[in-house]
């Protein structure tokens, strides 16, 4: 675990780094040898054993120091690799210009043009695996986490343009008289609505739950992402003249069917995500306090489950939690534990760190807070009380053996090395599959055998009229991908609607 430097002690080496900046350009123009010997600027946080019993965000954003600095890290690559890494295509380079300059509203409208949730993705992005993995600097450094960090620049701007009242809409094309539903309010249903809307179309979502943001709002905790900045997208939305229907369940409030015929609906998009947890099927999974990470993550997230006394929800009050799984949506299902009072938090999973899918800065900063890892350990029973509730697991331990069709090293189980690891709640974090309401109430919409309902290339579904995409397509899989898929639907509808 590296040393903890407090966001001032950041501040103070960025305007440092600034001035150095400043008096080298003052001279002559930067060269690329200059460019690769500016520091990477490290991202502010909070001090990890306060913030972990704090629903307050942990990372704290570039000074406007910092992000100029950082700007000028990169090397303004004429193939501009990293765009062919954004499943959105963000001008990277030309955004990053401007940062470099202070242009900072400058530097959001260019994102804007591709991307309407920049402040939602410089957040949550898996920028390491996508836009930063093919960046020039991260290869030199043979490290995406070395890379020109795109993704902290992105939410800079995007924080500047809110924090100053800057925001601006995008312009509407004259209204065409046709109708558009979205059906779930999610990345992919938020920028299908944003681009159809911009075309001129009439658009309407309609979300089951009574907040709109999708996973932004249930899945991914505030202490990553503020619920305020998730409604401050929607309301632009709103301003654009987005009209959002809550508490409505598509499949059982209206079908499909119906929006095309009776609601007079032109065509219609299914973002309805992935939110069916997936179980071990091991005995004991059905003691009380056993919950899906989506259960758990949902009640704290949407439910504000941690604002005892004022909530709609309780939470279950648990003194050791062990969560098993290890991606991004474990790192967040403990650390959620360690705010809602728990005193020992353990993430069980059965391979190593090496293999763990989560962002390396999710996993440091769960190490950070006291979230204890045990690798190579896996559950094969809860086990309970008479009471029917959870009194701990028992685990098998694991070794390396061959990598499977995933590429990573199969966990290959010790004989004998049963062991019992005492808890009194345990989170499964092991994904999701896909809605299944949509694909069971309109079978005219096919489904792979996974349930992900199946589209061509311009994201069309076998049924008329209706595009699909995000996680209800994919899988669980980022809010970006679910972006793109968003912004190729809407491409196809309103192509569709201008014939």
């Amino acid at each position: 675990m590296s040393e903890y430097i407090s966001s001032e002690q950041l501040a103070q080496i960025g305007e440092a780094e600034y001035k150095k900046l400043q008096e080298l350009e003052s001279k002559a123009p930067l060269t690329n040898k200059d460019r690769m010997a500016i520091p990477q600027q490290e991202m502010p946080v909070g001090e990890p054993k306060a913030r972990a019993r704090q629903m307050t965000e942990v990372a704290l954003g570039y000074t406007k120091e910092q992000a100029i600095v950082e700007a000028n890290r990169c090397l303004q690559c004429k193939n501009m690799p990293c765009v062919n890494g954004c499943p959105v295509n963000v001008r990277i380079p030309e955004f990053i210009a401007q940062v470099a300059k202070g242009e900072f509203k400058k530097a959001v409208d260019i994102i804007k043009t591709t991307n309407l949730l920049p402040a939602i993705c410089g957040r949550v992005c898996p920028q390491e695996k996508q836009c930063q993995a093919q960046c020039t600097v991260g290869k030199v450094y043979k490290s995406a986490e070395k890379a020109v960090c795109i993704g902290r620049l992105e939410r800079f701007v995007a924080d500047y343009e809110r924090e100053n009242n800057l925001t601006t809409n995008p312009e509407i094309a004259p209204s065409t008289g046709k109708k558009v539903a979205v059906i779930g309010s999610g990345p992919a249903g938020l920028t299908v609505a944003a681009d159809c809307r911009k075309a001129g179309h009439d658009v309407t979502v309609f979300e089951a739950f009574h907040k709109a943001g999708g996973v932004t709002v249930y899945g991914i905790p505030e202490f990553r992402l503020p619920k305020s900045i998730v409604q401050n997208e929607v309301a632009n939305l709103e301003k654009m003249g987005v009209k959002f229907e809550y508490n409505y369940l598509v499949g059982r409030t209206s079908t499909i069917q119906q929006f095309l015929t009776e609601k007079g609906f032109d065509a219609a998009f299914v973002g309805t995500g992935a939110g069916l947890p997936k179980f071990f099927g091991i005995p004991g999974e059905n003691y009380i306090g056993v919950f899906s990470a989506n259960e758990y993550l949902t009640r704290a997230n949407l439910m504000k489950a941690y604002k005892k006394g004022e909530a709609d929800t309780p939470y279950y009050e648990a003194k050791t939690v062990v969560v098993c799984g290890g991606g991004n949506v474990a790192m967040d299902a403990a650390r959620m534990a360690l705010r809602l009072g728990a005193e020992k938090v353990y993430i069980v999973y059965r391979r190593t760190r090496a293999e763990m899918p989560a962002r390396r800065e999710e996993i440091a900063h769960a190490e950070e807070e006291g979230v204890e890892f045990k690798f190579l350990e896996n559950p094969v029973e809860v086990l309970g009380n008479e009471e029917g509730r959870v009194t701990g697991i028992k685990a098998l331990s694991y070794e390396l053996g061959e990598p499977d069709a995933s590429g990573r090293r199969r966990p290959v189980e010790i004989k004998g090395s049963e062991h019992e690891i005492p808890c009194d709640a345990v989170i499964v974090a092991l994904g999701n599959n896909s809605n299944p309401l949509i694909p069971a109430t309109t079978p005219e919409i096919k489904v792979d055998d996974h349930g992900h309902i199946t589209v061509d290339e311009k994201q069309e579904t076998s049924m008329a009229k209706v595009w699909a995409g995000g996680d209800i397509v994919l899988g669980a899989a980022t809010v970006i991908l679910a972006m793109g898929e968003g912004r190729k639907a809407a491409a196809s509808i309103n192509e569709y609607l201008a014939k």
